[in-house]
C-alpha cells in the first residue's frame, strides 16, 4: 500500500546526514514459485514504508529501516518536482495520509454533490477486511483542494462515505457537502471525469499525487488477472511501466489518460522489495494460478466500473444495470 508514515521525517534526517540515494535497478519478474532476493538495488521511487492504520499493523517493522534510505531522495525530489505535460494537479486533493481527486461521472450534473475518489486502504477507520464493503457511512473527512500548480486553494469536507472496499478493487468514494458548480464557481476548478471504458495496454498515463504535489508519467504496461497482497485480492489491476515509481503517499491518486484527460484508474500499491504476495509486496496470479513477482513495479485499480453504479444526484445504486462493484 502506498501510504506515508515516517517517510518525510526520515528523508529529511537522512538528507541532513548526507545519505547517498540508492541506485535504481530495472525490475524483473521472477518465476512462478520464487521471489527476487533482498538486494540493495531496488527502485528507489517504488519504495513505501509499511506501518499501522487505526491499530492495523503491517507487521513489517524491520522493513522500515531497510526502505527509508531508498525512499528518502525520491521523496524529497517529489516535493518540488515539475508538472508533467498537459496533466496538472487541478482537482486533486491531499488527505491526511493519502492522495485523491474530485471526480464526476460522465453523466454528472453541475448541481450534483461532488465526489472524492481515493483508496479503500486510505480510510480514516483503517483497512477494510477482505470481503468487507462499506456503504453510506457518516463522514466529516476533510480534503485539501489543489489548483493546477499544486497550491492548496480550499478545504473541502465530506458528509458521507458513499462506498469503500478492498475486495476486487481498492477504492473509496466520499460525497462532499458542496456541488461541482460551487467548486468551479469559487475556485475555478473542474472535477476530473471517470472514463466509462477499460483502458488499453500502451496507454500513456499520468499519476498526479495531491499529497506530494508531484506527477508521475508512464504507460499502462498490461493487466494482472489477480493481484494478491497479504489477505486482499484485486481483479484486473493496471500494471505500470517502471517509470511510474510511485512512493508512500501516492495512494489514491487518479491515473489519468494523457490523451483524453479522463481518469482510468486509482493508484494503490507496488512490490517494494521482491516479497511474494505479502503486505507492500503484491504478486500477480494468472488464470492458471501461476504466480509472478515483479520487484519495483507498481499498480492501480480500474475505475470504469464505478460509472455504471452512480446515478443522478451522485447517488450510488449497486443494483443498477451494469454495476459490477462488490456488494455488502
Amino acid at each position: 500500500m502506498r501510504k506515508p508514515l515516517v517517510v518525510a521525517l526520515c528523508a529529511l534526517a537522512l538528507a541532513a546526514a548526507g545519505a547517498t540515494p540508492a541506485v535504481a535497478a530495472t525490475p524483473t519478474p521472477t518465476g512462478a514459485d520464487t521471489a527476487t532476493g533482498t538486494g540493495t538495488g531496488a527502485d528507489a521511487g517504488s519504495t513505501a514504508v509499511p506501518g499501522a492504520v487505526n491499530g492495523v499493523v503491517d507487521g513489517l517493522v524491520d522493513d522500515v529501516v531497510s526502505t527509508v534510505a531508498d525512499t528518502a531522495s525520491d521523496t524529497l525530489a517529489g516535493l518540488t518536482a515539475p508538472r508533467a505535460g498537459a496533466v496538472n494537479l487541478a482537482g486533486t486533493v491531499s488527505l491526511s495520509n493519502c492522495s485523491g481527486s474530485v471526480v464526476r461521472m460522465p453523466g454528472s450534473a453541475a448541481d450534483d454533490p461532488a465526489l472524492v475518489l481515493t483508496n479503500g486502504h486510505c480510510l480514516e477507520s483503517g483497512f477494510p477486511g477482505a470481503g468487507e464493503v462499506l456503504v453510506d457511512r457518516a463522514s466529516g473527512r476533510s480534503f485539501g483542494l489543489l489548483n493546477a500548480s499544486g497550491a492548496k486553494v480550499a478545504t473541502l469536507r465530506a458528509d458521507r462515505l458513499v462506498y469503500a472496499t478492498m475486495t476486487d478493487t481498492d477504492a473509496a468514494v466520499y460525497r462532499l457537502g458542496t456541488t461541482y458548480a460551487q467548486i468551479r464557481s469559487a475556485y475555478g476548478i473542474e472535477a476530473l471525469t471517470l472514463a466509462d471504458t477499460r483502458p488499453a495496454a500502451g496507454t500513456a498515463v499520468s499519476v498526479p499525487s495531491g499529497y506530494w504535489k508531484r506527477i508521475y508519467t508512464c504507460a499502462v504496461d498490461g493487466f494482472a488477472y489477480r493481484l494478491k497482497e497479504a489477505g486482499w485480492t484485486f481483479k484486473d489491476s493496471v500494471r505500470y511501466t517502471p517509470a511510474c515509481n510511485t512512493i508512500g503517499g501516492t495512494s489514491g491518486s487518479p491515473v489519468v489518460d494523457d490523451a483524453t484527460g479522463k481518469v482510468v484508474a486509482v493508484n494503490n500499491t507496488g512490490n517494494t522489495d521482491g516479497g511474494r504476495c505479502t503486505m507492500n509486496n503484491p504478486c500477480e496470479v494468472d488464470e492458471n494460478g501461476a504466480v509472478t513477482v515483479r520487484r519495483g513495479i507498481n499498480y492501480a485499480q480500474q475505475t470504469y466500473p464505478f460509472t455504471a453504479c452512480f446515478g443522478p444526484d451522485s447517488k450510488l445504486d449497486l443494483y443498477a444495470s451494469g454495476c459490477t462493484l462488490p456488494k455488502p
